[in-house]
């Protein structure tokens, strides 16, 4: 900034502009508000008032104390720009006017590059001096522009203080002020007889952004002879600070399915320089998105505000739930020649709608609590919800709609499982209530989506029953969830699940601890503190962990009157770690010869999850040789790979192809698998051609040996069957009866297939004793169709008949007999059989029922002795002995 000089001319007090043209020198950027040179005006008398105009009153501004400011914020282009300021005495009405040129100052010039000015004291003008004395000019110092990191050399001179009277006084120059005399002191030094004032070391803005001095002349005994001079040295902002964000992570979410146009997050960064000039003046832009799917720029960025929205509509979080954004950031204004930028990661969630309500899933859940306990859990509530776990959507709230007006219930959730704990909070007395039948309503934290109602499913009952004996103890919390690395090797501690009692005037002592349920037999617990240690390494990949989670259960016995124990799960939570090396699938694949076609394509799997998973490395071994002579291999995407023949041509056989593959864990994992590659001759279509020749060949010594061992292990499993049939036949058949169905079988014990308890347990048939005269004849029953135990017709042989009331001395004579009638029967066995003589010959009442009340000769028998025959025989002693009646 330079200074429009004012004059007193003679006594007139003439007050003018003594140059037509004032050039000044000014930064190129302008902003609006900003001061650029100074106009002042001084009348002999001091009196006069200056009203200032300028020709461009859109673009500049003069001030009522001569400040000329920039009306609006521009770049001054690298020809002068000219403007006219005028001057008018408010009471004379004179006016002055002088043309004003404006140059932009060179790009990044240092101080060196500036035209040091010589600055005069005023030279003041006494009363009683000659009416024809010329007063001397008045100088209005403007303010001197340093720029911070100067390179020097040091000192550095910037101006020079000058009084007229130094041609005939000897004059000490001085200056006071911060950075002069004051902290930080030694910044500004001054000549103190040429009064150059030099600065010492480079400025920082940043720091410091202006200095006010103060300069000073007095003549050698110390006496004042000029009145001090203020100078504002401002530090000039260069580009030396980067911009930098406040955070190097920033996290947004955006609702699937939003529209165009919807806001996500704001990400802010900072310029230490000058925000009032480009080196402070940001701009935003995306420089990547990952995964660009369903559009590479799903979102956009204000370049100067860094509000993050959408562009294109497809955002669904079943496909992709998280997008990252490399975020830019670059001062003089976006300028990627000279801007200086820096650079931040933007995570963009894609957040769940409430689309699907809480559903119980049962209608009526059922609980019991002792009397006068609180905070016991007496029922757990379960619900399923189809939203993304853990959200808003996903959070259950369960509120009582009814059953209990005294408020001695309340519903908690746990944030884990999103069950419903229904607890006491009031005690309960068993002899008022017993119990309690709640209505429950289970909804989600945030509202439902538009148009979605809850169903039936989201009320349920609860009964409640008081008990009125022993409590049982209970574990806190239940269930009670532990997360843990997997790996933890055994007996080491874990974590320590007690119980408590909540019976207090009963004479228990302690609670003792056992394990109830423990799939893969992986804890054992204190039976005194409940201290739960391992006994294996826990895996996460067992087939006993379902979703990362662990399920055991104890058991919390007192020595109560009856003992009441309480059981309690422990969900322990395994985080995954790279304990799992990748392997190729599939194990074989096939080939051809040539070139084309040839390619393998091959997955690997790993029972590790992400991040100790994909994307694998897939390269081939170093040894033997010839793998990478013949074979290449190229990773196709992050879990799949192709494998090529290398060379033109391969014999066709069997070849042990070892894979090298590496997981994305930390550390990493790797392995080397074998994949066993068959390479054939192909037809035009990729086809082989000599698989059988290709097997034979490939076959070894001990797959040979296999299968005859299969054939021979075959054969005779077949051989058995065999046997095994014939052997069945074989039972059949003896199963049937030894005799002919035309002999007689009568007095024989028939085998029917029918198993029983032993010989206690024959019931024999004795039908077969039946009267001669009962039979049928033979016109009546052809031969062929007889049934094989039925008595064969012949002539019946003559066996005593025994008489009604025999004497024992004639049982002998009886039995000797049947025993020649036996004898002389055609059809009797051949062999010693059991005879059975209750054959009481025509009348007897052995042949139905039905004649037990007939008037036969059987009548005037004695049968009293039947009572002597046991409980079965009782009714017919009843029928038969009791006389006429």
């Amino acid at each position: 900034q330079a200074p429009i000089k004012a004059t007193c001319e003679d006594m007139s007090c003439k007050t003018g502009f003594p140059e037509d043209v004032h050039s000044a020198v000014v930064s190129r950027s302008v902003h609006g508000g900003q001061p650029l040179l100074n106009v002042r005006f001084r009348s002999c008398d001091g009196n006069k008032k200056i009203h200032f105009g300028s020709s461009e009153p859109e673009d500049f501004r003069v001030g009522e104390d001569g400040v000329v400011y920039a009306e609006r914020s521009f770049q001054l282009s690298a020809e002068p720009t000219e403007f006219v300021v005028s001057a008018q005495d408010k009471e004379t009405q004179e006016e002055w006017q002088m043309r004003v040129k404006l140059t932009p100052e060179p790009a990044f010039a240092g101080a060196s590059e500036k035209k040091i000015e010589d600055i005069v004291f005023p030279w003041q003008q006494h009363k009683h001096s000659s009416p024809l004395k010329r007063q001397k000019r008045d100088w209005v110092i403007p303010p001197i522009n340093l720029p911070e990191n100067s390179r020097g050399p040091f000192p550095q001179e910037l101006v020079r203080i000058r009084s007229d009277r130094d041609k005939s006084l000897s004059l000490r120059y001085s200056v006071t002020g911060p950075g002069a005399d004051q902290p930080p002191t030694g910044i500004f030094i001054i000549n103190p007889i040429s009064g150059q004032l030099s600065v010492t070391k480079p400025l920082d803005r940043e720091q410091i952004a202006s200095f006010h001095l103060r300069a000073h002349a007095v003549d050698v005994n110390g006496n004042q002879v000029e009145n001090p001079i203020d100078i504002v040295i401002n530090v000039i902002d260069m580009n030396d600070n980067r911009p930098e964000f406040l955070h190097q992570v920033w996290n947004g979410t955006v609702p699937e399915g939003s529209k165009p146009g919807t806001y996500v997050m704001t990400v802010t960064a900072i310029d230490a320089d000058d925000p009032n000039a480009q080196n402070g003046m940001l701009r935003y832009r995306i420089l990547s998105q990952a995964p660009s799917s369903p559009s590479p720029n799903m979102f956009t960025i204000n370049n100067e505000t860094g509000d993050i929205i959408t562009v294109a509509a497809g955002l669904d979080r079943e496909k992709v739930q998280q997008y990252t954004l490399i975020i830019q950031a670059t001062d003089m204004e976006g300028n990627p020649t000279y801007g200086l930028s820096n650079t931040a990661t933007a995570v963009i969630t894609v957040t769940d709608v409430n689309d699907n309500p809480p559903e119980f899933t049962a209608m009526t859940f059922y609980g019991e609590v002792p009397e006068n306990r609180v905070d016991v859990i007496v029922a757990n509530l379960t619900v399923t919800d189809k939203d993304q776990p853990h959200t808003p959507a996903w959070n259950a709230m369960y509120r009582m709609t009814g059953g209990d007006p005294t408020g001695r219930f309340t519903i908690l959730t746990d944030p884990n499982s999103n069950d419903g704990l229904v607890t006491v909070v009031k005690p309960i007395d068993f002899e008022t209530n017993r119990m309690f039948v709640l209505t429950v309503a289970a909804e989600n934290q945030v509202p439902l989506a538009k148009g979605i109602q809850h169903p039936p499913q989201s009320t349920a009952t609860v009964s409640i029953t008081v008990i009125d004996v022993n409590e049982s103890p209970y574990f806190v919390p239940n269930p009670k969830l532990v997360r843990q690395e997997e790996g933890l090797l055994a007996g080491s501690m874990l974590t320590t699940f007690t119980a408590q009692d909540p019976d207090r005037y009963m004479q228990q002592t302690s609670l003792r601890y056992s394990k109830l349920s423990d799939p893969a037999n992986w804890l054992k617990i204190d039976p005194v503190n409940g201290q739960i240690t391992t006994t294996a390494v826990l895996d996460r990949e067992s087939i006993y962990v379902q979703n990362n989670m662990y399920n055991a259960t104890f058991l919390a016995s007192d020595n109560g009157i009856p003992p009441m124990s309480g059981t309690g799960t422990l969900q322990i939570y395994l985080l995954d770690i790279n304990d799992n090396a990748p392997q190729v699938n599939p194990k074989e694949a096939t080939t051809c010869e040539t070139l084309q076609p040839n390619a393998i394509n091959i997955t690997a799997v790993d029972p590790d999850i992400d991040p100790n998973a994909g994307p694998f490395a897939f390269e081939l071994p170093d040894t033997p040789a010839s793998i990478k002579r013949n074979w290449t291999i190229v990773r196709i995407s992050g879990d799949h790979a192709q494998l090529s023949l290398r060379i033109r041509f391969l014999e066709a056989g069997i070849y042990d192809v070892p894979i090298v593959i590496t997981d994305s864990g930390n550390p990493h994992a790797s392995s080397t698998s074998v994949l066993k590659v068959k390479v054939c001759q192909c037809d035009i279509n990729g086809d082989c051609t000599d698989v059988d020749r290709i097997v034979g060949a490939g076959l070894g010594t001990g797959a040979i040996i296999a299968i005859l061992l299969c054939i021979i292990i075959l054969l005779i499993l077949v051989l058995m069957f065999v046997v095994w049939m014939k052997r069945r036949d074989k039972e059949r058949q003896a199963k049937q009866l030894l005799i002919d169905p035309e002999d007689d079988v009568r007095d024989n014990i028939l085998k029917y297939d029918e198993e029983g308890g032993g010989e206690e347990d024959q019931d024999y048939d004795l039908s077969q004793l039946q009267q001669p005269d009962t039979v049928e004849p033979d016109a009546i029953k052809p031969v062929g169709i007889r049934r094989l135990d039925e008595r064969p017709i012949h002539a019946e042989p003559q066996y005593p008949v025994r008489s009604a009331a025999p004497h024992p001395g004639d049982i002998g004579d009886f039995i000797n007999e049947g025993l020649k009638a036996a004898d002389n029967d055609p059809t009797a066995p051949p062999y010693d059989s059991l005879l059975v003589f209750d054959y009481e010959g025509s009348g007897s009442t052995a042949g139905s029922l039905s004649s037990l009340n007939s008037s036969s000769s059987g009548g005037e028998q004695d049968y009293d002795y039947l009572n002597d025959w046991g409980p079965r025989f009782k009714k017919l002693a009843d029928m038969y002995g009791g006389g006429d009646d």
